[in-house]
């Protein structure tokens, strides 16, 4: 891309998950506008909306004028019509093997994009250390088996989609000290049945919602899973509904997602 001086540099993020990272690295006063679906951090709440992945707005995002479009990698008519508009883009790529890993490996690619590579080693490296430290903490504990549940009809046992055995969320549990219950079966995205669950005997189960809702619904949707009574992890009061939706970014607050999930886990 054309270098840009700090001042002249404006960008604009589809990519929650970039979002982040931009933020993170010392980049927040270059971003412009975000997508559709960026709530964090806090100072994204008055920039303008450009779309998502399958919506992307070109025309607002060409009146913005940027010097940099983070977009995904998969968004090839978007990327077609920027580079017809000599608009330089940066490929978010979505990693289902090294999925840890890649966050910090793009924070730095963006640091070196944006001259910000000074900030970007820092964050990067923090959060590589603070990474360390968890799977230090884990050492040689017993690995509880866990389900990592992502995906379930409100109120029901249906629709149940569960972390497999590749992709972020599974690198997350193994990392935080879990041993996945479907770790053998390999994609990001498992649809799970009851009898599924009942099998596999989770001592373990945590729920990833995406919206925050009161107390009084996590509570009666965590009470939802007390109808299978024989799973060990509803016996043994080991289920967890967590509403925070840093847990399935794959981005800066990645260490945090991990410490939160090895406290349910092992504390």
């Amino acid at each position: 891309m054309p270098a840009t001086t700090a001042s002249a540099t404006r960008v604009v993020s589809l990519v929650p998950a970039a979002t982040e990272m931009l933020y993170a690295i010392g980049a927040g006063p270059d971003v412009v506008a975000v997508s559709s679906f960026d709530r964090f951090p806090a100072e994204v709440a008055d920039l303008p909306r450009v779309g998502a992945l399958i919506d992307p707005d070109f025309e607002r995002i060409l009146s913005l004028r940027p010097t940099l479009v983070v977009v995904y990698e998969s968004q090839d008519d978007l990327i077609a019509r920027l580079d017809r508009a000599r608009i330089p883009v940066f490929h978010y790529r979505h990693a289902v093997t090294g999925a840890l890993a890649q966050v910090t490996d793009t924070m730095r690619q963006l640091g070196d994009a944006l001259d910000r590579t000074a900030g970007a080693e820092t964050a990067a490296a923090t959060i590589e250390r603070e990474l360390d430290d968890v799977r230090r903490a884990v050492g040689a504990r017993t690995r509880p088996l866990t389900a990592l549940v992502f995906g379930r009809e409100p109120g029901e046992l249906r629709g149940i989609y569960a972390s497999g055995g590749v992709g972020f969320l599974h690198e997350l549990l193994e990392t935080a000290g879990g041993q996945d219950a479907f770790a053998d079966i390999p994609r990001e995205s498992v649809q799970v049945s009851t009898e599924m669950l009942l099998a596999r005997r989770p001592d373990v189960l945590i729920e990833l919602r995406t919206s925050a809702g009161e107390a009084g619904t996590v509570d009666a949707e965590r009470a939802v899973w007390n109808r299978l009574s024989a799973l060990p992890a509803v016996r043994d009061r080991r289920v967890h509904v967590l509403t925070d939706p840093s847990l399935s970014i794959p981005g800066p607050r990645i260490a945090q997602a991990a410490r939160t999930l090895f406290s349910l886990m092992h504390e």
